[in-house]
């Protein structure tokens, strides 16, 4: 849907239409697949560790070190918010990038059309355009969108869901869920017209909270209808692993997955091979059927390293950068064997 449909599309749903060592040996060929593994910013942005946040440049810097072949720009401060990236800068960031054999691949919008306030939801939709704009200057093929986003507060430095999503929960009582569904797709559906300018593909995720599971990343798909609006499918936010389920999802989703994400907490074990730590509730397992059904559609788009939720703490205090570090090291050799191993 372009912005010339938009106008139509709007008057249709308002009359109720809807429904330190390099851990990679050689750059990542995990066999015929062509899936790439990525590092997103966020992981670095001095929001869940003890410490400051990395420059985009320090974050390609760490990729180059860690064997990943991109990068995904998360997009507020201090790293991607389009307010401080004009042309020129984008334009520099990007040639680093580019002389370190880094992509910039995607940046991630932390975006919410769900809210019943219309001045809230326009600004959401300004805020998406800039970030299209901002993509487009840093090469980016791809931007993560979600429906709605209860986003994050700080305490003493560290960043924590609790508060924020306290209140989106209240400012969403008693409103009827097709109410907010009806929002956000509007918005979605304006931002993809946008996107279509910009030469970009949007990558709906499917997060909580206006989507429940896949079957809502899907449905909010088909109904906004563009070509510039396909699937960011994770593994890790799946209320249901299981493998029956992880194999529905992803053929369901098959062509329209254009990006995704990987996340947890790493460690060695006595034979030196890197496991999930035992201390990170959702475990590993379900990567395995994951890749191989990604393997199966053809998926040869980037997975992206996350490390976005609260860490653990040693003598009191929430653990400093060293643990980002550490495990940003360590996933990605344990990703790549999943890889390896399974296709």
């Amino acid at each position: 849907m372009n912005r010339r449909d938009f106008n139509k599309f709007s008057a249709a749903a308002a009359a109720g239409v809807l429904a330190g060592e390099n851990l990679f040996s050689k750059p990542v060929q995990p066999g015929s697949s062509g899936m790439k593994l990525g590092l997103y910013s966020i992981t670095f942005m001095g929001a869940w560790y003890r410490g400051e946040a990395l420059s985009l440049e320090g974050v390609v810097d760490k990729a180059k070190e860690y064997g990943y072949q991109g990068i995904e720009v998360d997009g507020k401060r201090p790293h991607g918010n389009p307010l401080d990236w004009p042309a020129d800068r984008c334009r520099e960031l990007r040639s680093y990038a580019e002389d370190q054999g880094i992509e910039i691949y995607s940046v991630a919008a932390n975006n919410d059309f769900s809210s019943p306030v219309p001045e809230y939801r326009e600004s959401q939709i300004v805020y998406l355009r800039e970030l299209l704009r901002m993509a487009s200057d840093l090469g980016a093929k791809t931007m993560r969108v979600f429906l709605a986003w209860s986003g994050i507060t700080f305490d003493s430095g560290i960043a924590q869901y609790d508060e924020a999503k306290d209140i989106w929960e209240y400012t969403h009582k008693g409103i009827p869920r097709e109410q907010t569904w009806g929002k956000c797709r509007e918005g979605l559906a304006e931002c993809a017209g946008y996107a279509e300018d910009y030469g970009i593909t949007l990558a709906l995720q499917n997060h909580a909270p206006v989507i429940r599971d896949w079957r809502d990343m899907l449905q909010m798909i088909e109904e906004v209808d563009s070509p510039h609006l396909q699937a960011c499918l994770d593994a890790p936010i799946m209320p249901d692993k299981s493998e029956e389920n992880i194999r529905k999802a992803v053929q369901s989703t098959g062509g329209k997955q254009v990006l995704s994400h990987f996340g947890g907490e790493y460690d060695r074990d006595a034979d030196g091979r890197v496991v999930c730590s035992a201390s990170y509730k959702r475990g590993a397992a379900f990567y395995t059927p994951f890749i191989r059904e990604l393997h199966e559609i053809g998926y040869d788009g980037y997975l992206g390293y996350e490390l976005c939720h609260p860490l653990p703490l040693e003598n009191g205090e929430t653990v400093g950068i060293e643990f980002a570090e550490k495990n940003a090291r360590l996933v990605g050799e344990f990703l790549q064997g999943v890889i390896k191993e399974t296709v």
